[in-house]
């Protein structure tokens, strides 16, 4: 017996490292990742308190399992390129991509793999429907669903689309896009010359319906469900090969139209303008910096004006246009809720990323302004949650401020994923930095981003490529500073202030924090000549403002003046406005 114990210790020590190195040969089976982006889509949800009336059920479920960042922005707020980023990891300013340019086009960007070139390239199958990138690139994916459609939408017949019939005019001529919200009534149903409510599945149909429980699926619906059905059938097929999945909803973009249902939850008169003040842009410099699209007016601007005219008053139009915008989250809300069901429903919530946001927000209102393209709180904030099991903690929220740019980055590192995002030299690497710190510790995690998210509005084809023509935006977990190519500045204290009714930009006292705020935005510029410039212009402008300001509390308080020389020095009027 004692014979053989030499042996068998000697196979104990080689099966002990054979398990080890079999566990270690093993591939550690990566998370799937559903990945769920809504157009439009600001903050009016019951999770991030945008508007107290908003319906979001989902959102909400969601976001008990999941870290809500509270302070995430878009870094460019409209369509195109911020998607473009956002798909890319790379910031519209470091790519040139600053508008409504083809992404794949670009020198930069075409030589930069796409989040779903870098998932494929680690082993997963990449799968998508709706709207994701603005510009598709069918190549980008395994398989693809169905393109964006923004239906369904009014059409007189054939090909001829229009605003719904009882949307009022001048509104309505915007046209059957932007100009057109409301149920899909039923006293407006198909009619026999062809004319009726319109969408594409692969092509253009007749969108049937009798009533709220017969009737065909919208775009978004059938996109939600194609999602539903396929989680399922991967479960079902107990694939070793994880999943990346884009469903891109295409509410709340216009039309804001959306079933009778989602309008039943709402009452136009009952509906407040949450964060609307009379004559709030009066401190803002939006209109003499942009003046905008050939009608001597901003897009935002001219639709609000728009509204009024069609109603008779303001309050009227935006409310009628509010209800149609929350009915249309509401609807939203239930796609994404489809989704996650999905993924609960068939085993998969242990090993699946779930990330719902959005590509900006949109302006209701506020400031005189209805549309997105702002740099202001309510285009440029987006919602975010992200649900990573085991590495996420339940039911938390961060206030770090964070960027779309961020999103790349962090599905890199909570994904594990290898390689060089750039496709060769002429590519960029990514410009954000992952979140995962703030998932495992939302409050005091070490994040090694920036102070502030960053989000540059493009100034029109004049202006195109130059970075110090551009209008930036730098938002910290407390203030909002906004700086316009024409060196005009605005500065919001958000914990005193959080729908931006004040700007402080003219206070003497904010000097430093506005430099500050201004060194970190020109900081990503790579010319310092475009900094210097828009620096000149900024410092000019301060000049200027600051001695109106000065002369105008002159007027109401000629005692400051103490030497009675009949001009305010600045020490006369710091000192009057400290004993005040």
């Amino acid at each position: 017996m004692h014979l053989f114990r030499p042996y068998q210790y000697k196979l104990c020590i080689f099966l002990a490292i054979l398990s080890v190195s079999l566990a270690v040969a093993q591939p550690i089976s990566k998370p799937n990742v559903v990945f769920i982006i809504c157009d439009d889509l600001n903050d009016f949800s019951t999770v991030f308190g945008g508007h107290p009336q908003a319906i979001t059920p989902n959102m909400s479920r969601l976001a008990k399992k999941a870290v809500t960042f509270q302070n995430a922005y878009t870094n460019n707020p409209v369509c195109a390129p911020s998607r473009a980023s956002l798909y890319t990891g790379i910031y519209p300013h470091t790519s040139n991509n600053l508008f409504w340019a083809k992404w794949y086009e670009n020198p930069i960007l075409k030589n930069s793999k796409t989040m779903m070139e870098f998932f494929r390239e680690n082993g997963y199958h990449v799968i998508g429907t709706g709207k994701n990138e603005h510009h598709h690139r069918p190549t980008d994916w395994d398989f693809y669903k169905a393109k964006t459609d923004y239906g369904p939408y009014w059409s007189k017949g054939g090909k001829d689309r229009s605003a719904n019939p009882w949307v009022p005019h001048p509104f309505a001529d915007i046209g059957a896009i932007d100009g057109s919200f409301g149920p899909l009534r039923m006293d407006y149903k198909n009619q026999p010359d062809g004319a009726g409510w319109k969408y594409r599945w692969g092509k253009e149909r007749l969108l049937n319906f009798n009533d709220s429980k017969s009737r065909d699926r919208t775009p978004d619906e059938m996109n939600a469900q194609w999602a539903a059905d396929t989680l399922k059938e991967h479960s079902v097929a107990n694939s070793s090969q994880p999943l990346f999945m884009a469903i891109g909803f295409v509410r709340p973009h216009t039309p804001l139209h959306a079933p009778q249902e989602f309008f039943d939850r709402f009452s136009e008169k009952d509906l407040k303008l949450y964060g609307a003040r009379t004559n709030d842009a009066s401190d803002t410099y939006l209109k003499t910096a942009d003046p905008s699209d050939g009608k001597g007016i901003d897009k935002g601007y001219y639709y609000y004006k728009l509204l009024e005219e069609s109603y008779g008053e303001a309050e009227a139009g935006v409310k009628a246009f509010m209800r149609a915008y929350l009915a249309c989250v509401a609807a939203v809300d239930a796609c994404i809720g489809t989704v996650i069901d999905a993924v609960d429903q068939n085993g998969l919530s242990e090993n699946t990323i779930i990330i719902v946001t959005s590509d900006h927000g949109w302006d209701m209102g506020q400031k005189g302004y209805i549309f997105k393209n702002t740099l202001w709180e309510d285009s440029a904030r987006i919602p975010l949650l992200i649900r990573a099991p085991g590495i996420s903690k339940n039911g938390s929220s961060s206030n770090q401020p964070v960027s779309l740019i961020d999103l790349y980055p962090t599905l890199v590192d909570l994904c594990d994923l290898k390689g060089d995002t750039r496709k060769n030299s002429q590519g960029a690497p990514l410009d954000g930095f992952s979140m995962r710190p703030l998932l495992t510790n939302p409050q005091a995690g070490q994040w090694d981003g920036p102070e502030g998210a960053l989000t540059m509005r493009f100034a029109g084809p004049k202006n195109d490529k130059v970075l110090a023509m551009q209008h930036w935006a730098y938002r910290t977990e407390r203030y909002r500073y906004i700086i316009y190519n024409d060196g005009n500045e605005e500065l919001y204290d958000h914990h005193n202030d959080p729908h931006e009714w004040f700007n402080l930009a003219l206070q003497p006292k904010y000097t430093a924090l506005k430099a500050e705020y201004k060194q970190a935005i020109f900081e990503h510029f790579p010319n310092q000549e475009d900094s210097q410039k828009l620096k000149e212009r900024s410092t000019e402008q301060e000049q200027a403002k600051a001695k109106f300001w000065k002369d105008r509390y002159f007027k109401r308080h000629p005692s400051a003046d103490t030497n009675g020389d009949g001009v305010l020095s600045w020490p006369e009027f710091q000192q009057h406005k400290k004993n005040s």
